[in-house]
């Protein structure tokens, strides 16, 4: 049963950082892309980063380059945000591609989900 797990979120100043885990089980974690979205009220859902496997190959979104980073280990993607802003604030998701390799940030690329943690960027 594939499963995605989120946690990291909170409420963070704006300018400060905070670190989301994705753990990831039931599927060959090498062998497809794991990508983070958001999903702000009244705003649908986009690509913020995916790490594309197994090469490892990372992708950002032009807003949040230079101040995120994603990275993965053994069965867990990471995704460290620095430097936050307001217009961070959003649920943020975690996802598994649909086929192997994709390396893209389009949310309809990706069929499974986790359920979400929210991260608030306000003072």
């Amino acid at each position: 049963q594939v499963q995605l797990v989120e946690s990291g979120g909170g409420l963070v100043q704006p300018g400060g950082s905070l670190r989301l885990s994705c753990a990831v089980s039931g599927f060959s974690f090498y062998y497809y892309t794991v990508g983070w979205f958001r999903q702000a009220p009244g705003k649908e859902r986009e690509g913020v980063s995916c790490i594309r496997n197994p090469d490892g190959r990372a992708f950002y979104v032009d807003s949040v380059k230079g101040r995120f980073t994603i990275s993965r280990d053994k069965s867990t993607v990471y995704l460290q945000m620095s430097n936050l802003k307001p217009e961070d604030t959003a649920v943020y998701y975690c996802a598994r591609s649909r086929s192997s390799s994709s390396g893209s940030l389009d949310p309809a690329q990706y069929n499974y989900w986790g359920q979400g943690t929210q991260v608030t960027v306000s003072s």
